[in-house]
């Protein structure tokens, strides 16, 4: 009798940790309140509607197809469904955890649809590789909430990891090129503020 009790308050917060609940403030959530699935897909949208639309990907330079990772400067798109995941064996993604972003339906000519980030004449910025990428490479983001905020926002942080050590010091922001593109690139000035919008849901198909 003993035993089964322990195992049930061993396991109780464990079960509770893993409840669609809003007030698990230590989870990622969406602007619907719930938490984000581990390996779900969401539109990831500006907070203000009027600051271009979600993020999608586009062909700049002498890309074989799109490769560069974009906002729309659509207000009425939700750009392309974005599945994000976490190393952690669990159902929803803890906040502040590394996490990995991929487009559901990437480009042909990408041999992963996960986002990485390489070097650009606008410094670094945030692609889709033509070569199959290590763990490090892609496991590269953390998501972090806005304090200032009343609803789920969230700001898009770069990682960069060494064999000791994580460090996450920079944002992801938009950097507009001669071309009219809205690239997402590393920055430490003005970065992109975010929520998240599971895809086919209600909201998503009225934003």
């Amino acid at each position: 009798m003993k035993s089964t009790i322990f195992l049930a308050l061993f396991l109780l917060p464990a079960i509770i940790s893993h409840l669609p609940s809003s007030t698990a403030d230590h989870d990622l959530v969406d602007v619907e309140g719930n938490l984000v699935e581990n390996g779900g897909t969401y539109y990831l949208l500006p907070q203000i509607t009027a600051h271009g639309g979600g993020i999608e990907t586009a062909k700049t330079g002498n890309e074989p197809c799109p490769l560069t990772v974009v906002q729309s400067p659509y207000e009425v798109s939700n750009g392309e469904p974005i599945r994000i995941s976490s190393l952690f064996l669990s159902l929803f993604i803890p906040r502040g955890s590394l996490v990995a972003l991929g487009f559901v339906n990437p480009p042909s000519c990408a041999a992963s649809p996960w986002w990485t980030v390489v070097d650009s004449p606008q410094g670094p910025a945030v692609k889709l590789s033509q070569q199959k990428l290590p763990e490090k490479d892609i496991l590269v983001f953390k998501f972090e909430k806005v304090s200032h905020s009343n609803i789920h926002v969230y700001k898009l942080l770069y990682c960069q990891r060494d064999e000791e050590d994580v460090k996450c010091d920079q944002y992801i922001g938009i950097h507009r090129d001669r071309n009219g593109n809205r690239r997402l690139v590393v920055t430490k000035k003005n970065p992109l503020e975010l929520v998240l919008v599971k895809a086919k849901s209600p909201t998503a198909s009225s934003h």
